[in-house]
């Protein structure tokens, strides 16, 4: 099968990072086997075929059978060619269709005999994966920038971005698609999800499946999500550090494993598709709104004294989301909405009734042709809605838009520089500059397709508050400030209830830890700065949390409603390698029950250790010595007055 990495076949087909005891190739590529006889071949009297069988019941028709001849008088869907013929051995060329079937072939070599055709038997040892091919012209996943090709394709590890607009972090991640027994775990995702074998040469649908198939949600898919902050049964979504040891559970124990988070979705979805060749990168959007209602806009519902309506509220903004965009063309669209397509697992509403989203074109979103599949009209909100804010009667339950916010919605949106540790702004891929003609000829384009956005206009307030950037680090003090400033030629009273909130990263509160309802009194076309006081949020503080205020004041002479809102939120190869992790406690109490996990690609498999007490100023420290994968752990805990060495 010619498999080893120092032969023909693996560096010219860019799969020789693969830890596989099979020969793995890209479609619309040749690639070279080598067929020993009892005697030397005649091209002239000797007939035989190489043939190449997929799924259960192979039939010809389907395109899951597929004989291929080296004679030039026989055609076959794949090509086939006599490389070299020395003594008994005799090297065949194969170049599988640029459409064919991606997944693991069978293969045989059948010969014509005076007593009918004869066949070799059944070996495991000479089964072949077939992947979607970057690198082919032919193929509908080819990417032509080497860069991109090399990022999106062979890059096992990167980086995920996460946080907050303003205060952006990162979370390095081991994709791990080359990593032994991942690429068979991708297969059975698709036969878990028992998606037909023809359709598994379709990148369209095969990135829409896995979409379904990566959440837990409808199939018993690979990850179940959790946003509670009680991990009891499983692993937290924030301690997972790669996708290998969540793709090798799920192949093995048949289950869902436990738990996931938006960035973990992406993450697994990113190793899905990098390891069947599908170009593929996982994308940040900061503010990223959740529309429950499907009106294309994000409404924020307050009651009659200015307050925020959380049991009506339904819409949310997320702090930031994560998913992915894959490259294809997308001949099911009109000519220029190929290239990347965002696609997304993380389950948050259903799509023809199963919980999934996209692929759906970019360039598509971008130009607001919502109607295109698949979901577009949704991703066209998580970055374009229009933040409503409406005020409730209360007698009769009806909403007046009191103001709109169509900027703070899909603020930023990033991902990996190819090549590079550094990110990437790519918002101008999802939407023209806020403000622009384009802009607002994209949205009136929307419109057309269903996008109802809100027409009215409420009248400008004749006072104005604003809520300064505040820097919050966790554990320290703040004092939050409000700025107003009164515009009109008479005196205003504004009665001002401030809210902070513990947030999740999803954007839904968690706790409140500050209430005030100042009174402040302006004078004519003077402003006023306010100190909103502080807080005691240590003590309710919750995963991945951030620090949400809202100020919501009504003008008691003109009864309007002004609001604001603010989140703060070398090594040398084949040599032994020792490397040493080291955790700082930052808090001046102690911290109990602490996870550690480390893996390495292509050179340890994950590890991780427990410790029940950690009350040092430094964490205990783990040696790992890679070159046999074991651990030296290097502890000293101080518990009351006695030390204990392990």
């Amino acid at each position: 099968m010619l498999r080893r990495p120092d032969e023909v076949n693996t560096p010219q087909h860019s799969t020789h990072l693969y830890a596989s005891d099979h020969l793995i190739v890209r479609r619309g590529q040749e690639f070279q086997l080598k067929v020993t006889f009892d005697r030397p071949y005649k091209p002239s009297d000797d007939q035989f075929a190489v043939e190449f069988v997929i799924g259960g019941s192979p039939q010809y028709s389907k395109g899951t059978y597929i004989p291929v001849s080296v004679a030039k008088d026989r055609q076959s869907p794949w090509a086939g060619r006599v490389v070299d013929s020395t003594d008994n051995v005799v090297t065949v060329g194969i170049t599988p269709a640029p459409d064919c079937i991606v997944g693991k072939w069978r293969t045989y070599v059948a010969v014509v005999t005076p007593y009918g055709i004869r066949r070799t038997r059944r070996d495991e040892s000479r089964d072949l994966y077939v992947l979607f091919n970057a690198w082919a012209t032919g193929d509908s996943v080819f990417l032509d920038d080497a860069d991109e090709r090399e990022e999106c394709v062979l890059n096992e590890v990167g980086v995920i971005y996460h946080g907050a607009y303003d205060d952006m972090s990162e979370r390095p991640w081991n994709f791990g698609q080359f990593d032994y027994g991942v690429l068979d775990a991708c297969l059975f995702i698709m036969d878990k999800a028992a998606m037909p074998i023809t359709n598994r040469g379709d990148a369209i649908k095969v990135a829409r499946k896995a979409s379904a198939m990566l959440n837990s949600h409808d199939d018993d898919g690979v990850l179940v999500g959790n946003w509670s902050g009680d991990y009891t049964y499983g692993v937290a979504p924030t301690s997972w550090t790669g996708s290998t040891e969540i793709l090798l559970n799920y192949s093995s124990s048949k289950t869902p494993v436990c738990y996931a988070q938006c960035w973990v979705y992406a993450a697994v979805f990113n190793t899905f598709l990098r390891c069947l060749g599908i170009p593929a990168r996982v994308v940040t959007n900061f503010f990223s709104a959740h529309d429950n209602d499907g009106n294309l806009k994000t409404d924020v519902i307050l009651d009659e004294n200015g307050r925020i309506d959380k049991h009506r509220t339904k819409d949310s903004i997320w702090n930031y989301h994560c998913w992915n965009e894959c490259y294809m063309s997308r001949p099911d669209l009109p000519q220029g909405f190929g290239g990347w397509q965002a696609v997304d697992a993380t389950p948050q509403e259903t799509s023809d009734g199963i919980y999934r989203c996209g692929p759906a074109s970019v360039q598509a979103i971008k130009h607001g042709q919502i109607c295109f599949p698949f979901d577009a009209p949704f991703l066209f909100a998580e970055v374009n809605s229009d933040v409503v804010f409406y005020s409730r009667n209360p007698r009769d339950g009806t909403l007046e838009p009191v103001k709109v916010n169509s900027s703070h919605v899909g603020r930023m949106v990033v991902t990996k520089v190819p090549g590079q540790d550094a990110r990437r702004d790519i918002t101008d891929q999802y939407k023209f500059p806020e403000g622009s003609p384009e802009e607002r000829t994209v949205l009136e384009k929307a419109e057309e397709y269903g996008c109802h956005r809100e027409k009215a206009t409420p009248p400008e307030a004749d006072v104005e508050l604003d809520m300064p950037l505040m820097e919050v680090r966790v554990g320290d003090d703040f004092e939050l400030k409000l700025e107003f400033n009164n515009t009109s030629d008479q005196a205003r009273t504004v009665d001002v209830y401030v809210s902070g909130n513990v947030v999740y990263y999803t954007g839904v509160t968690s706790s409140e830890f500050l209430f005030k309802t100042p009174r402040v009194i302006l004078d004519p076309k003077k402003g006023r700065r306010v100190e909103g006081g502080g807080g005691d949020y240590m003590r309710k503080l919750v995963e991945q949390a951030n620090l949400h205020f809202i100020a919501t004041g009504k003008v008691k002479e003109t009864g309007q409603i002004i609001t604001s809102m603010r989140v703060s939120g070398l090594a040398k190869v084949s040599e032994e390698m020792m490397v040493t992790v080291e955790f700082t406690n930052p808090f001046k109490f102690n911290l109990e029950d602490v996870y550690v996990r480390v893996e390495g690609p292509g050179v340890m498999p994950p590890k991780y250790k427990h410790y029940r007490w950690c009350t040092e100023a430094h964490y205990p420290q783990p040696s790992v010595l890679c070159s046999n994968g074991t651990w030296c752990w290097l502890i000293q805990v101080y518990h009351f007055t006695r030390l204990i060495d392990h």
